[in-house]
């Protein structure tokens, strides 16, 4: 069952399927990747992120040596969100909303057979 493996979020406009680790607290996780799920069928991808959170895994990865050594950090679907928590990222995705969005901010996830 999805709620088993996702923390899922349903809103009049969308519902977002939060995949939060086994250590996660959904009051103040601050790196999560999700699932949005829009009523037209179509999903997209999201990665969000606290600044702080960025931080640490660049630190991370200069003692790694990932991404040349914590030189730049990427990733195509981040959404940055000032302050942790599901709850701040589900606000985030009601912006986007909001804003026009997904489109163009987003990348589509191929359609559910």
């Amino acid at each position: 069952m999805e709620s088993d493996l996702y923390h899922v979020v349903t809103d009049d406009r969308f519902t977002a399927l939060f995949m939060l680790g086994a250590d996660d607290r959904a009051e103040d996780v601050e790196n999560a990747d999700a699932e949005l799920r829009l009523p037209d069928g179509t999903r997209w991808s999201a990665t969000f992120m606290t600044l702080r959170e960025i931080a640490a895994v660049m630190d991370r990865w200069k003692r790694t040596g990932e991404c040349a050594g914590g030189a730049f950090f990427q990733c195509a679907d981040l959404v940055v969100v000032p302050t942790g928590g599901v709850d701040a990222m589900t606000t985030a995705l009601r912006a986007l909303l909001d804003e026009g969005g997904p489109e163009g901010v987003l990348p589509e996830l191929p359609a559910l057979d």
